[in-house]
């Protein structure tokens, strides 16, 4: 069988290591060093097994047994980093924290081939791997407080940052938390990516909130092996790059007794001071980037060489050698034991059972339990709390728009759970841009409703972290056109995270977004963005697009419940024109307000996910439509009403899921469709609605009339690109003649 170069490496060092005088495992490795001798040897048992665990790989995909060779050789001083840490301190690891992982399932107690069989079943893609299931490699483990990433890059930064404000959160709340008071969060990552957008963020996010007198105990650990695939990293950068207001520590990774002496420090500064610090460790990259990877196309065969020389695996060795504590034929005659062990264990996991129907793949990526959300979407607080959160019952106002509709729904949901956090820029003093988080910072204080510093990347990575901890974040995008600067914290961090990990962990997380066009004196495209083609491809998410304020309220405690219950995430549409929009058919008319329902009536008026609201009973016509289309189509549908064309109107009120039941009855209730869509034509709602139509088995005439495809241009010009009312009732006519 062939070897990998560095196994004839270790065997060649390590059989001409001279041994030092017997020593005693109770004292440090070396002078200086907080390692003792004992501790090295676990540590050099784990490093092994990280480093076995690679060769596995490459072999189980030579046999196509396997399916992932990126692996953690030259990066086995990350177990230093588990060393210094508690078994309990939540992790969010690099996908090169082989080591990390084994150390800290043998911190918990468990046997080592536990963590061996963990990793190995991740490789195989096997349906018994215990987090993800065989959907993907993941380091992840509830029991031990490793939450899965799946991204190659740091979009799991912001999410580390969140975790560490939950701790501290959830300390100020007196609310249950599932770690410790006072853990401390590591964040493993490379450093190619800490060049990424998703890095800065977390990474300034933290110093933000420490320079402002917040708690954030979270240790980013930066390992920089001085390559991103091919690219090179300057030998300076990390240093020069990492950011200035965290506190610095740096250790050769390769050397255990210095990575470990440093992550000691950098652990201690953190816990103690419950402030984040950057923990910079030398690396080296070995065996490539992956199985599939030609090192030598990019590289020389001297820088190689060079990277072997400082093998990790190596470098323990020696430590323990010339400490007298072990002989080079000792730890030669260990490799090759273990080496048959791991690929014993190999060749077992790659004949485990693995995901054979969609079905299977599916079920963990978005539960849904419509009884319990329907439950949950009915607890009212109690009396004396709600007298508390409102100076009036709401109830007793009158008819509310769609912007007080939001609010009263906020604070009742506040004064029943004392988990839910309202947050964004500018939301708690200013009451949000357009007044709809008015009040709640007063009521519910400023630990509960809070600004947070322009980022929107930040903004959803302490919503991630917060909902992991089991609060219930409802952050606020100031714009739908902000959102989109941050969607991967949606796409690949919120709706992966139970997919990934068997439901073990989730985010309940509901996004609230000031969204769509039709501002009046206030325009441009990016206060007026009308495209969300980019959520409703996420799997799994659900995407509320409330128009009427009682809908508002009652779609807000749905998207609540799913949420706790389901551990949805939920992005929850508001449509910025008709906030504060009063009338329907003519001024004075209040035709747009909606009395709030009191929490008895709540039973009555939920409106589950799903499930479309229709106006009318005419038979002539069905108009599908949302947001803003809603009121264009009301009014459109009373003038060909009038003149005696039966139009009925279907508020999808969710775009995803699609209403398709209801769509399917009120379409065939008329048997022709006219789609009013205010996104655009190419990759609009529309589409959705129309193929949801054909592959149902609907026949009749379909037509639609959208938005351009353009962004929003500013003042006047807006309305040559944006759908119309106009243009509706004259699409609606010419259905209505057609044979």
């Amino acid at each position: 069988m062939v070897r990998e170069a560095v196994e004839t490496h270790f065997a060649e060092a390590v059989g001409a290591l001279t041994p030092g005088p017997s020593g005693d495992p109770d004292l440090p490795v070396r002078p200086g060093s907080g390692l003792t001798g004992a501790r090295c040897r676990e540590l050099f048992a784990v490093q092994l097994g990280s480093r076995l665990l690679d060769v596995a790989a490459r072999l189980m995909r030579g046999r196509d047994e396997g399916f992932y060779t990126i692996g953690s050789s030259g990066h086995e001083g990350n177990a230093a980093v588990a060393a210094a840490l508690r078994a309990t301190d939540p992790a969010l690891l690099h996908y090169r924290s082989g080591a990390f992982y084994l150390a800290r399932s043998a911190q918990a107690g468990r046997l080592a081939e536990e963590g061996l069989r963990d990793v190995l079943l991740g490789v195989a893609a096997s349906a018994e791997e215990p987090i993800a299931g065989g959907r993907h490699k993941v380091f992840g483990h509830p029991g031990l407080a490793v939450i899965p990433q799946t991204s190659t890059i740091a979009s799991h930064l912001p999410r580390a940052v969140g975790v560490g404000f939950a701790i501290e959160q959830a300390r100020a709340l007196g609310l249950p938390s599932p770690w410790p008071r006072d853990a401390v969060v590591v964040c493993g990552f490379g450093d190619a990516s800490l060049n990424h957008a998703s890095a800065l963020t977390g990474l300034n996010t933290a110093a933000y909130g420490s320079h402002r007198g917040l708690r954030v105990p979270v240790l980013f650990v930066c390992e920089d092996n001085g390559l991103g695939i091919s690219v090179r990293t300057p030998r300076d950068w990390v240093e020069r790059a990492r950011h200035p207001a965290l506190e610095y520590f740096h250790a050769d990774g390769c050397d255990l007794a210095d990575a470990y002496d440093a992550a000691t420090r950098a652990a201690r500064h953190v816990r103690d001071n419950r402030a984040p610090a950057f923990l910079h460790l030398r690396t080296v990259r070995l065996m490539g980037h992956a199985g599939s990877d030609v090192e030598s196309a990019y590289r020389t065969r001297k820088e190689i060489a060079a990277d072997l020389e400082r093998d990790p695996l190596v470098r323990t060795a020696r430590l323990l050698v010339e400490a007298g504590l072990a002989q080079p034929d000792e730890l030669l005659a260990r490799y090759e034991a273990e080496r048959d062990h791991v690929l014993k264990l190999a060749m077992e996991c790659g004949r485990r059972p693995r995901l054979t129907s969609a079905a299977e793949v599916m079920a963990p990526l978005a539960p849904r339990d419509p009884r319990d959300v329907a439950a949950g979407a009915l607890r009212a607080a109690p009396a004396r709390e709600r007298e508390r959160a409102f100076a009036a019952p709401p109830e007793s106002e009158g008819g509310l728009t769609l912007a007080q509709a939001v609010n009263r729904a906020l604070a009742d949901a506040m004064a029943a759970d004392p988990g839910v956090l309202v947050f964004g820029e500018d939301v708690a003093r200013k009451g949000g841009v357009y007044g709809v988080t008015r009040g709640l910072l007063r009521r519910f204080g400023g630990e509960r409703v809070f600004d947070t510093l322009l980022d929107e990347q930040a903004v959803l990575g302490l919503a991630l972290g917060s909902g992991l901890a089991g609060m219930l974040p409802v952050p606020e995008i100031q714009y739908l056109a902000y959102l989109h600067n941050a969607l991967d914290q949606i796409r690949g961090e919120a709706s992966t995270l139970q997919f990934f990990s068997k439901g073990a962990y989730r985010n309940p997380l509901v996004v609230r977004v000031a969204s769509y066009a039709y501002q009046k004196g206030f325009g441009g495209h990016f206060h007026n963005d009308n495209s969300i083609a980019a959520l409703r491809d996420i799997p799994g998410l659900v995407i509320a697009s409330p128009a009427r304020p009682d809908d508002a309220a009652e779609m807000l405690r749905t998207c609540l419940a799913a949420a706790r219950v389901d551990g949805g995430v939920c992005v929850f549409l508001e449509p910025i024109a008709l906030y504060h929009t009063r009338d329907l058919f003519e001024e004075g008319d209040g035709g747009w307000l909606a009395p709030y329902a009191p929490p008895a009536r709540w039973a009555e008026t939920h409106v589950p996910v799903g499930r479309a609201r229709s106006y009318g009973d005419g038979r002539d016509l069905t108009i599908v439509t949302y947001g803003n289309g809603l009121r264009m189509s009301l009014r459109a549908a009373a003038r060909l009403t009038a003149e005696g064309m039966g139009c009925r109107v279907l508020d999808l009120r969710w775009l995803s899921p699609l209403p398709v039941d209801d769509l399917m009855r009120a379409a065939d209730l008329t048997g022709r469709v006219l789609v009013a869509d205010e996104t655009r034509r190419s990759g609009g709602v529309s589409e959705g609605v129309m193929a949801a139509l054909l592959d149902n088995g609907f026949t009749g005439p379909i037509s639609r009339v959208t938005s351009r495809d353009s962004f929003v241009p500013l003042g006047p010009a807006a309305d040559t690109v944006l759908l119309s009312e106009a243009e509706i009732e004259q699409a609606a006519r010419a259905l209505l003649t057609r044979g």
